[in-house]
């Protein structure tokens, strides 16, 4: 399975020190050159870990030879589903609730931080969902007190 994935839900999985979940999760992790640049930006949280993990991962690709009907969003997010869409991904990695809606506005299928916690439960790479929603609401990614309680009901730990 081929994910394409976005700054903010990389920085999440990487505070939760699960970048290697993605590895076992999804067959190839790849991400336009907005993410790579954005995620590894001097003071940005993770930047260390996600410019070694994200190394060879990196794609360039070009605006001009989509459309994407996504008033408002960042580089980072309107390459990352060019890109899917120029690879024919599986999966968009995407936390940011304005880019979500646009994703699914466009036909494409996305995931989550907290979708990535529910599947690495799942395959059994970790026991419990909640200590890392934890991590993730501490840091500077934003989960809502919603979403973090519907994920702990779905892996049953509410």
């Amino acid at each position: 399975m081929l994910v394409i994935a976005d700054t903010s839900a990389l920085i999440a999985v990487a505070t939760c020190d699960g970048l290697s979940w993605l590895d076992t999760l999804f067959d190839t992790l790849s991400v336009p050159r907005a993410v790579f640049d954005e995620a590894i930006e001097d003071g940005k949280p993770q930047a260390g870990k996600l410019k070694h993990y994200l190394s060879g991962k990196v794609v360039d690709i070009d605006l001009n030879d989509f459309i994407i009907a996504a008033p408002g969003l960042g580089q980072g997010e309107l390459q990352a589903m060019a890109l899917y869409r120029h690879v024919h991904a599986d999966r968009l990695l995407i936390d940011d609730l304005r880019a979500r809606k646009a994703a699914q506005y466009n036909g494409i299928n996305i995931v989550g931080s907290a979708g990535i916690l529910l599947m690495a439960k799942n395959q059994g790479l970790i026991t419990t969902v909640k200590p890392y929603l934890e991590r993730i609401s501490n840091s500077e990614v934003y989960l809502s007190e919603a979403l973090v309680s519907e994920v702990l009901k779905i892996a049953g730990e509410a």
